[in-house]
């Protein structure tokens, strides 16, 4: 799998094991992806801006394969990018992608705090604990 970010926008489908049929299809724009997927039949679209990813995160697979994934601080919203057992063209796919979505680049041992939940006051409104 090689996505390439000089043909942005991309529609594709990746693994997602909470989708019905275990598929989700992704629409990644320079300033936006969308995921789409349906879950015990409803189906639904997130729509989250590039700028909420944490950046382009370079993760190894095994002895030989790494990934790329567009990082964000819930898992679940990861976007797989690129697989290689080619060293090279990892490095210049992680460093495209950088530039291109203008996110920092982010190693495997990179140590990222989750998000703040937002949670219901006593007014109503939603706040940040």
């Amino acid at each position: 799998m090689r996505l390439d970010p000089l043909s942005l926008p991309l529609s594709f489908h990746a693994h997602d094991t909470r989708a019905d049929g275990g598929v989700r299809r992704i629409e990644l724009h320079r300033e936006r992806v969308v995921l789409h997927r349906a879950v015990k039949g409803m189906r639904m679209a997130i729509n989250v801006r590039v700028s909420d990813f944490l950046g382009i995160a370079l993760r190894g697979l095994d002895d030989d394969a790494q990934m790329l994934v567009l990082a964000h601080r819930d898992p679940s919203l990861n976007i797989p990018l690129c697989v290689s057992s080619d060293h090279e063209e990892i490095a210049s796919a992680w460093q495209m992608w950088s530039d291109i979505l203008a996110l920092p680049l982010l190693a495997e041992d990179d140590h990222n705090e989750p998000a703040a939940r937002r949670q219901e006051t006593a007014h109503g409104r939603q706040g940040v604990p």
